[in-house]
């Protein structure tokens, strides 16, 4: 039994030191290589995946000359889906459960939008902040509230990320700690609800991935 429930999610080790951080990047010990060897499966299944979501972003972002701004938002998608996925693995930290990696992911693209849709199209910034169709009476209101949504924004993201993150691998870690004080009968009924959660958690962290990055497109596509 662990001492602290929200052990499995501290990122400290006997080092006293932060070197379980280091498996954000073992996607660039793993991913690469897929680029270098003869075309596979594997590959086929990444470039199936890539043109799908180009094709999705690029929509979204509503610009005839986007000049490979998709590539951001897939990068960003590869990024969260790999550490998301990465978690589920026994002993491998789960970055995206912390709010430290979430928010600095959300926060400089969240600034980056606002910096450029304020210095670029200063009055369709102006004109978002007010529904058009509004009562005067209602615009002091309204501009408040939109403000407000709209800084909120960034935390709103990383918040959601890691909550969704952190919910499922505290559902897991509760079920399997119980496992040694049951029966023999509800401990293969155990094991399969163990499994459908696993297989829901490897929906959520692919689901969880897109909807990070489709909301990044959105607000970006808002600045136009």
């Amino acid at each position: 039994m662990m001492a602290n429930l929200f052990s499995t999610f501290d990122p400290s080790t006997n080092f006293n030191t932060s070197l379980n951080w280091l498996s954000i990047f073992l996607g660039l010990i793993i991913i690469p290589p897929m680029f270098w060897l003869f075309p596979s499966r594997l590959n086929f299944m990444w470039i199936k995946i890539f043109s799908l979501l180009h094709n999705e972003f690029k929509n979204l972002i509503k610009m005839k000359n986007y000049k490979g701004s998709t590539l951001l938002f897939i990068s960003l998608f590869s990024l969260i889906m790999f550490n998301n996925s990465l978690g589920l693995f026994p002993y491998i930290f789960t970055c995206t459960s912390h709010i430290n990696l979430t928010f600095t992911l959300s926060l400089p693209l969240w600034l980056t939008f606002m910096m450029f849709g304020w210095m670029k199209n200063t009055t369709h910034m102006f004109a978002h902040l007010v529904p058009q169709g509004a009562p005067s009476i209602l615009l002091p209101f309204l501009v408040l509230i939109e403000t407000t949504s709209n800084i909120i924004r960034p935390g709103t993201l990383a918040i959601r990320l890691t909550a969704n993150m952190i919910a499922g691998h505290l559902l897991i870690t509760l079920l399997s700690n119980s496992g040694s004080f049951l029966n023999l009968y509800i401990l293969n009924i155990l094991i399969i609800v163990q499994i459908l959660l696993f297989t829901l958690e490897s929906a959520v962290a692919m689901i969880q991935s897109y909807v990070f990055s489709i909301l990044a497109t959105l607000y970006s596509s808002e600045i136009n």
